[in-house]
């Protein structure tokens, strides 16, 4: 056991020896490793941004259901119950009139125009049920529903909901699905030039140490102790290049949030943005070093399979 964890911290050290001497040869890897990173980095960010974005505009959309005032506290609680079972209801709030005139009122509190000519009437606000959906995009089902001859018959006016609050919603989304589509296209393309720049780099690096593997290999070296080291040394290019692009990010945030003063960014909230990524800054460096390592090891792996022959004749 001893001798296996000796042989181990060898072909640790051998690869960190390794590295350092091919070190020009490895900046064209890190460097496209670094650009692959940081896009899947800046893809997670987005993603999780867009989705806070778009949960926190949907719990602001309700469907407003006006009633008549000829109807009868049990026929609008009949309604209410009806609404509440249907698969795509969230939530659902009923206001009787005296409690949708106060809605109003603190709704418009600025508009005197509108409080004033309000004070003028006996009450003109019906009473009203607020609906949330669950999902926005089979709002369709609920306006179907209310449509019916019988639920129509209860209502004093069409039921509405916030139109520009959808649209915004259909932009996010649409942009969000975007931002994926490119940014695994992306992640994808750098990583196969990432494995390839790797491949020939370990590739160089066995072409310099040829006959050094001639003589491991007449001394009787196993596979694993002559593989070792490109992998460790592929495994380095992995973790630098997480490390760097972390930092680009936190560099990117820093300068939007002092330099530019920035708190969006079309549709990005940078300010979630950065709060997210300093809440998950871990998850996100193990993210990193996993992807890294991944692709550092597996192109590694396949750069020695494919050029160092380990039978020795």
């Amino acid at each position: 056991m001893k001798r296996k964890w000796i042989t181990f911290l060898r072909i640790i050290h051998t690869g960190i020896v390794n590295f350092i001497r091919n070190l020009s040869l490895a900046v064209a890897a890190i460097a496209v490793m670094v650009v692959t990173l940081t896009i899947v980095l800046f893809s997670v960010i987005a993603n999780a941004t867009f989705t806070n974005t778009i949960a926190s505009i949907t719990n602001r959309i309700d469907i407003s259901v006006y009633l008549k005032d000829t109807n009868t506290e049990v026929q609008n609680q009949n309604l209410v119950s009806k609404i509440t079972k249907l698969p795509n209801t969230k939530s659902v709030q009923y206001l009787d009139k005296k409690t949708a005139l106060q809605r109003y009122i603190n709704q418009n509190a600025g508009n005197q125009a509108l409080l004033i000519a309000v004070s003028q009437t006996n009450n003109p606000i019906p009473a009203t049920i607020l609906v949330k959906p669950n999902d926005l995009n089979r709002i369709q089902d609920l306006k179907t529903f209310l449509s019916s001859t019988d639920n129509k018959a209860l209502q004093s006016d069409e039921a509405s909901y916030s139109g520009d609050r959808k649209q915004a919603i259909d932009k996010i989304t649409g942009a969000t699905n975007t931002l994926r589509k490119i940014g695994v296209t992306a992640v994808a393309i750098f990583t196969v030039i990432c494995a390839l720049i790797i491949f020939n780099t370990i590739q160089m690096a066995i072409f310099n140490r040829r006959d050094e593997i001639t003589i491991m290999r007449l001394l009787g070296a196993k596979t694993s102790y002559i593989r070792g080291p490109f992998i460790v040394e592929s495994a380095i290019y992995g973790i630098l290049a997480a490390v760097l692009s972390l930092l680009i990010i936190n560099g990117l945030f820093l300068a939007s949030n002092n330099a530019l003063q920035a708190t969006s960014l079309g549709l990005l909230d940078i300010n979630y943005a950065s709060t997210f990524f300093s809440e998950n800054f871990w998850k996100l460096l193990g993210l990193q070093l996993m992807v890294g390592t991944i692709i550092g090891v597996v192109s590694s792996v396949i750069a020695t399979r494919r050029y160092l022959k380990f039978k020795t004749k």
